[in-house]
Parts: structure tokens; C-alpha cells; sequence
């Protein structure tokens, strides 16, 4: 029997009408597909020919608000240095930046990876390579491998949910060596808050360490100088041909 192959797959066919074998086969192929994306997941690039730096924030703020147009300008400074933007596709600070990339007149990567949301507009006119995903899960994977530093700007609750779940891959070493730069006193606010909550000595619930992953800054400049310096180091590292 041990080698019968019917009693470790079950049988071979299974009426629509038997309700829990239909369960089982459903349940097994969902696991043996995620199996096999897990899989997938672990390739990464070789090598890039340029530094990619993803920025997450607001798809609420509108232009020629300070903040879009410092977002804007951001982008575009990077742009000038090498860097192509990556962003979520969308409007408010996603299009500030995809358009500070544009603006350039450069050849330059200005990618939106967008998610299918019912309420959202389609991909912002600014976006010279869309990607669209069905599930929050799959589109921040998307930004992980594609990506060599992630730029937080001021959002909300989905800009919170994108640079959590970057803190915590890189916290968990699932992500190494990815620059996590939170720009705006809102988010030091927020990484203080976090810090004086979970570091409480009656019940810790983080490591001290886990504090030094993002880097808070306050302005687009100081944004702008330290992204100067990664893209430098990262052309240093880079093997020579």
C-alpha cells in the first residue's frame, strides 16, 4: 500500500459532488502553487546598470502643493545623478515623482508598479514602464527585487503598509543591504513612538538594533545628499569590465 500512488495523492478522479475531496485538491494545488512562487522569489538580478530608488508616499497630495513639488524635485535630482524612480504608479506623490524623473529630458527609467484598486485612477501620464498586480503581496515583492533604496515620503495608511513591511523584511534578513530612508518629521514621530513603545523594559517586544535600520531625515536636501552618496558607494562596488 505504501507504494500505492492513490494513497498518498488520493484517488485519481473526484466528483465536483464530493465536497471535501474537492476541498482537499483545492487546498493542496493552492499550497503547491505557493510553493512554487516562494521558489520563484528567491532569484534576484545579476546586475542593474543603473541604481533604482523606489519612492513611497501620498497618492492624495496635489501639484504645486510643497510637498509635490519637493517630491518632484527629488526625483528629479536623482534622475540627474543616475537613478532611475521607481513608484506605485498612482496620483498625488507617486506622479510627483515619476514626473521629477521625467522632467529631466534624460533617458531614464521612471517605472510605476501599479495595484488594481476599485477607487484609484489608472497609472499617472508620467510613467514610462507600468506593471499592474492583482494583490498588495505580489506588488511589494515587485518592489523588493526591484529596488536598490527606498525613499519614504509623507502618505498615509498605504505608504505606512509599504514601509513597515520593508522594515521588517530587512529586520528579519529576508532583505539585506537596502537603504530604508524615511523623509519628513512625521515619520520620526512615528520611529520614535515605535521605539519608546516596543523598547519598553517591562515587556520588550524589539531589539535596540531594529531602530537603526531606517534612517530619518527632514528634508528633500538631505534626502537628495544621502541617496548621493549610496549611488556613489554602489558605483564603486560595482565589478569593472
Amino acid at each position: 500500500m505504501a507504494n500505492d500512488p492513490k494513497s498518498i495523492h488520493g484517488p485519481q478522479h473526484v466528483s465536483l459532488s464530493d465536497e471535501e475531496g474537492v476541498k482537499q485538491i483545492l487546498t493542496t494545488t493552492v499550497m503547491t502553487l505557493w510553493e512554487a512562487v516562494n521558489n520563484l522569489t528567491r532569484l534576484r538580478p545579476t546586475k542593474r546598470d543603473r541604481y533604482r530608488v523606489a519612492i513611497f508616499g501620498s497618492a492624495r497630495a496635489k501639484p504645486g502643493t510643497f510637498v509635490y513639488e519637493e517630491v518632484k524635485r527629488v526625483a528629479a535630482a536623482l534622475t540627474d545623478m543616475g537613478c532611475d524612480i521607481v513608484t506605485g504608479g498612482g496620483p498625488g506623490l507617486m506622479q510627483a515623482a515619476n514626473e521629477g524623473a521625467t522632467s529631466t529630458g534624460r533617458d531614464t527609467g521612471s517605472m510605476g508598479i501599479r495595484v488594481d484598486l476599485p477607487f484609484e485612477q489608472e497609472v499617472n501620464p508620467f510613467v514610462e514602464q507600468a506593471f499592474e498586480h492583482k494583490t498588495f503581496f505580489s506588488r511589494l515583492h515587485h518592489f523588493v527585487i526591484a529596488s536598490d533604496a527606498f525613499v519614504v515620503v509623507p502618505g498615509g495608511i498605504g505608504t505606512v503598509l509599504e514601509s513597515m513591511m520593508i522594515w521588517q523584511l530587512l529586520q528579519v534578513r529576508h532583505v539585506d543591504n537596502v537603504p530604508l530612508i524615511f523623509v519628513g518629521k512625521m515619520w520620526k514621530g512615528m520611529v520614535d513612538w515605535a521605539r519608546t513603545s516596543m523598547l519598553d523594559p517591562r515587556l520588550a517586544l524589539a531589539s535596540p538594533e531594529d531602530f537603526n535600520i531606517p534612517r530619518c531625515l527632514d528634508t528633500a536636501d538631505e534626502a537628495i545628499t544621502a541617496v548621493r552618496e549610496l549611488h556613489a558607494a554602489w558605483l564603486g562596488n560595482r565589478p569593472k569590465h
